[in-house]
């Protein structure tokens, strides 16, 4: 009798620690279908799955569908699985090696010139480029519409 009472007590112990982790779990934003290569990614791209709380701790993963909208996959990302943080970007403006637009502008003055990109770059991100003519480098942020702005 006392062991069946104490296999009991052990049963609803483990009961008890499996729903204090079941407590511990956050939902995570995962692929509603696999995501391939340089698609950008969508709010309807995404749905909401409960993982353990540990998940997130252990491993860089996206938490929020804020942090992936409108960012584009770096490599293919797996229906129902967490995104790690390095499989996103921004997406690329502007390109190393190809031409670019860049613009200097002050009191009313603008000027525009092309250039050649020696770094990838993203909305918001600074990149350095080469002039055409001079070879002389120069830094700016890569605008939405991809051209470069030098900021003084």
């Amino acid at each position: 009798m006392t062991m069946l009472i104490r296999t009991l007590s052990a049963l609803l112990l483990a009961a008890s620690f499996g729903q204090a982790a079941f407590a511990a779990s956050v939902e995570l934003p995962v692929p509603r279908q696999t995501i391939h290569p340089g698609s950008e990614i969508s709010h309807q791209d995404l749905i909401e799955r409960k993982f353990p709380s540990r998940t997130a701790q252990q491993f860089a993963v996206s938490t929020h569908r804020g942090e992936l909208v409108g960012m584009v996959a770096r490599r293919t990302l797996l229906p129902g699985q967490p995104i790690p943080v390095k499989a996103v970007e921004k997406q690329v403006l502007v390109r190393r090696g190809e031409p670019a637009r860049l613009v200097f502008q002050e009191q009313g003055l603008v000027i525009v010139m092309q250039v050649e990109a020696l770094q990838n770059g993203g909305a918001g991100s600074f990149v350095r480029v080469r002039n055409v003519d001079s070879g002389q480098v120069v830094s700016g942020r890569v605008q939405n519409d991809g051209t470069i702005r030098v900021e003084n």
